[in-house]
């Protein structure tokens, strides 16, 4: 009798902890988050008529810690997606499916910049909230 109470006390004990260390585990891997960056406004298309793109971009991460590594590295994200959008030229744009090739390519480029500065691309997707040409 004694043994049996010892033994529902003892699962008392350590049931609870192994269902909340069940419920902890999806939450962690199911993060997503956020980051919205300022608008973007250049020109391009090259020789000829000057055209102009006004987009807003939000890039989708996997954790806080890549969202203080972007917004660590944002000049040089900022940069690197300014002279991606200001070499396209008027068909790279004016398409639905062009302009998801175009969030590929800067998904790509973000991707490439966080491997080379912090050893891992650590971004998911790359959206565009708003996109207007000229």
């Amino acid at each position: 009798m004694l043994l049996r109470f010892f033994a529902i006390v003892l699962l008392s004990l350590w049931l609870p902890a192994v269902w909340a260390a069940e419920e902890e585990a999806p939450a962690a891997a199911e993060y997503v988050g956020y980051v919205e960056l300022k608008p973007f406004i250049t020109n391009f298309g090259g020789e000829g008529k000057v055209r102009f793109l006004k987009c807003e971009v939000t890039i989708q991460v996997s954790s806080e810690d890549t969202s203080y590594a972007i917004n660590h590295h944002m000049a040089n994200v900022r940069n690197d997606l300014v002279f991606l959008f200001s070499a396209q030229t008027e068909a790279d744009l004016e398409t639905v499916e062009a302009q998801k090739i175009l969030a590929k390519k800067g998904l790509a480029l973000i991707q490439k910049l966080l491997i080379e500065e912090e050893g891992e691309a650590m971004v998911t997707d790359l959206f565009f909230t708003s996109f207007v040409i000229q």
